[in-house]
């Protein structure tokens, strides 16, 4: 369900990004009380047409009943051609009211002791500064190296709060910098952070088999380079935790296979009711509920975001693509509707599970 939250910030951190701060109503605020790591879905008409896309949230998360109210605020960076992007960087003010769905995403850390690492690319330092500025604030014997990879200085988000959490915490948090298009007086040689380079340096940064948890968030390309590298390593796969950013939007929809069947029907559950559809020829499943049910979770419709994930009860489908459910989740059972299609006559899905 989204909530109208009054605009309270916009802060400008690069040339092409910006930090937004929502206002939380006193009797919202056990809805809008978030992990490390989670985003938010916004949603906006736009020339008459609905947009949602979902941002992270950077600040550190608030603790349970009775202690401050939570603070959020997203990082926003502009996408060549994204109508939601260019509102919120040239357009969005502060007062104004924006629609705003609770936290979400299974990318998250909860804080506990050990000593947690991240690779990071762009925009995707957003979730992971949460993750560490609620870590090392909760858990004394917590440690967290970050490793982040970036443009130039001028393009790097959040560099100010980046750094204070390096002089707030010397001893226990750990930070190496990349430039891809600018060098350094110190630190690593230009480039990009490929699967090779971070085989040789994860293991000269720390110990890699001691870490408890990898989050790697940012462009499909460093994401994949880094999990290889991991994989190489021998990092256990329930170790690493990703979030893609960067990723096209997946509208054009994929050809039909030959073993897909001519017609099929999907029983659905979402909040406790459930409905039977014909699903039309290419439509996803997603798709299908929402011809009846307007209230069905989406955002991205990519396959990123994670936001239409749903227990497939019986039948199969097939998903064009998937990079937001762990492989733990699709072994469960658990596919995402805006890209799953049928491969049999009949489908059913439970969104509430």
């Amino acid at each position: 369900m989204f909530h109208p939250l009054r605009v309270s910030e916009v802060e400008r951190l690069t040339d092409d990004s910006v930090a937004v701060t929502f206002e939380v109503p006193p009797e919202l605020t056990g809805d809008f009380r978030h992990t490390p790591g989670q985003h938010l879905a916004l949603r906006r008409v736009i020339g008459g047409e609905e947009i949602r896309r979902t941002y992270s949230i950077c600040t550190p998360a608030a603790g349970g009943e009775g202690s401050a109210a939570p603070v959020l605020r997203v990082g926003i960076r502009l996408v060549d051609g994204g109508a939601f992007s260019t509102w919120a960087l040239k357009e969005l003010a502060v007062g104004e009211l924006v629609e705003v769905m609770p936290p979400m995403g299974r990318f998250r850390l909860v804080p506990r002791p050990g000593h947690f690492a991240a690779v990071v690319g762009g925009s995707g330092i957003t979730p992971v500064l949460s993750m560490i500025a609620t870590l090392l604030a909760r858990e004394q014997e917590a440690r967290f190296c970050l490793v982040r990879s970036d443009r130039t200085v001028a393009s790097t988000m959040f560099l100010d709060e980046v750094a204070d959490l390096k002089d707030r915490y010397p001893d226990r948090f750990h930070l190496v910098t990349a430039l891809s298009r600018e060098e350094q007086s110190a630190g690593l040689p230009s480039g990009r952070l490929d699967r090779e380079r971070l085989t040789a340096l994860l293991p000269a940064l720390l110990p890699v088999p001691e870490v408890a948890g990898w989050f790697l968030c940012g462009p499909l390309g460093l994401v994949s380079a880094t999990e290889q590298a991991l994989r190489g390593l021998g990092v256990d796969r329930s170790r690493i935790h990703q979030e893609i950013f960067h990723v096209d939007d997946g509208s054009a929809p994929a050809p039909a296979p030959p073993s897909a069947p001519d017609r099929a029907v999907l029983t659905a559950t979402l909040h406790g009711r459930s409905g039977q559809w014909a699903v039309q020829e290419r439509e996803s499943l997603l798709e299908t509920v929402l011809r009846s049910r307007a209230d069905a979770p989406y955002a991205c419709k990519g396959g990123v975001c994670g936001t239409c994930r749903a227990f497939l009860v019986s039948g199969e489908v097939r998903m064009d693509r998937n990079f937001a459910l762990e492989p733990e989740e699709t072994e469960a059972g658990y596919v995402l509707a805006c890209q799953s299609h049928p491969m049999t006559p009949e489908v059913e899905l439970d969104f509430d599970r």
